[in-house]
């Protein structure tokens, strides 16, 4: 039997490397492709590239190890099937519960690796990569103005172009509000065309305006507003805090940077805060709107028409705000409510992909017992339907549960409750030697 494990083991742990690193990079070129607008054009270095795919890659360990244990295993043991290994093994009185034994344990350890490596390195690697890439989207912001949108990120400015040059250094039709004063938009610069480009030391961005207007508005209504035209204008740009900073202290707090431990104590915080809210907002509608009615209907018959109206106007308005300040106060609680379901559903999420790999592995294994069918024809097809089903099933759980529609145990686990009695058929063919090759043979 020793050697029959070590024959298991060793079969299966090539495909599982094989297909987790395939499985990985294509998880990288989805990121890629996803923030490539914010990427391209910010002259990044070789290191802080490694360094933002390398945390990228971190944070998708735990949905590729599901998906790669499911292709390994179907592969694994259809090969087996198609080269009549399983044939001899039950032959020689050796059962498939046996047969998968070493394999069942190898991944129970994957699985434990999987929450581990979730709960404590992800965390770690969620916070290093969201605050790089943070960094890297406010590195050289000029670059990625675009046309026909107002770009904010420069504090105290909003700037609109109509269009650009190639290299991003010619501008046509230009609009800048200055907000530099806190006044509003009491400033604004309109221009035909200008020249863009970054000092030396990338500390300012100087804008040319060529053949434009200034407007001011005056807060003082004495005085007159300012129009100023002019054929060429500098601005600068203080460039200084959209360098790669370390913004780490901006997510510290959020929940896909926390551990379950953290996760608990955060989760524990927010509900008593959102008992004490929910208590302050009765107590303020008790105090403020619960009046006494007056039962003798004869008080209101002596009063004078006019004070009737007066007193009806009241009411409404009092009943107007009351529904104002209800509406508000349902959005901030409903508002606690998600943020306490988003916790809750990373706390689940790290427990549900690692359970997901136990449960990948006994839906290949008996795939593969029942194709007998190898490589990566069949068993890659069939374990990418499966598993693009399980992601669609676990997306709409985790939507429903952040839309408050499901508990976030409900719909992080709902993925793993819609497989198992699929996974429970499937153990039960292969426990009567179900042959499906001979169907896909025909």
């Amino acid at each position: 039997m020793k050697r029959l494990n070590s024959f298991l083991i060793k079969s299966f742990i090539g495909p599982l490397i094989i297909s987790f690193f395939i499985v990985l990079f294509v998880l990288l070129m989805q990121f890629l492709w996803k923030y490539v607008d914010d990427l391209v054009g910010k002259g990044l270095d070789f290191i802080h590239i490694c360094k933002l795919m390398f945390y990228a890659l971190a944070r998708f360990v735990p949905i590729a190890l599901p998906i790669s244990v499911l292709l390994a295993s179907v592969m694994t043991i259809g090969k087996m099937g198609e080269n009549f290994e399983l044939t001899a093994f039950q032959a020689s009185g050796i059962s498939n519960t046996k047969i998968f034994k070493p394999l069942f344990i190898l991944v129970i350890l994957i699985g434990i690796s999987s929450f581990l490596f979730s709960n404590y390195v992800m965390p770690v690697a969620n916070l290093k990569g969201g605050s790089l890439l943070y960094d890297i989207r406010k590195k050289k912001p000029a670059l990625n103005i675009k046309e026909g949108i107002f770009y904010n990120d420069i504090d105290g400015f909003s700037i609109k172009i109509n269009s650009k040059s190639n290299d991003g250094q010619i501008l046509n039709d230009i609009i800048i509000y200055d907000h530099t004063n806190n006044n509003g938009n009491n400033k604004v610069i309109v221009s035909e065309s200008g020249s863009m480009q970054i000092t030396k030391d990338e500390k300012f961005l100087e804008l040319t305006l060529f053949n434009g207007t200034s407007y001011i508005e005056n807060n003082n209504k004495n005085q007159e507003h300012r129009r100023t035209s002019f054929s060429k204008n500098l601005i600068r740009f203080d460039l200084s805090n959209f360098g790669i900073n370390n913004s780490e202290i901006l997510y510290k707090g959020h929940y896909a940077m926390l551990n379950n431990e953290q996760i608990s104590k955060a989760v524990d915080s927010l509900e008593n805060l959102l008992i004490n809210k929910e208590a302050l907002i009765n107590q303020n509608i008790i105090e403020r709107y619960n009046h006494k009615l007056v039962n003798d209907t004869s008080y209101y018959d002596n009063l004078v028409d006019i004070k009737k109206l007066k007193i009806f106007e009241v009411a409404i308005n009092k009943i107007r705000i009351l529904k104002s300040i209800t509406n508000s106060n349902e959005d901030d609680i409903r508002y606690r409510n998600v943020i306490i379901s988003k916790h809750n559903i990373e706390w689940h999420r790290k427990l549900s992909l690692a359970f997901a790999c136990l449960l990948m592995f006994l839906i290949g294994s008996s795939l593969g017992s029942i194709i007998k069918k190898g490589g990566f024809g069949i068993p890659l097809l069939i374990s990418i339907l499966l598993f693009v089903l399980y992601h669609v099933l676990s997306m709409i759980g985790e939507k429903s549960a952040k839309d408050l529609t499901l508990t976030p145990i409900e719909g992080m686990w709902m993925a793993n409750l819609c497989f198992i009695p699929f996974t429970l058929l499937l153990i039960y063919l292969s426990r009567i030697n179900f042959n499906l090759s001979n169907i896909i043979g025909k």
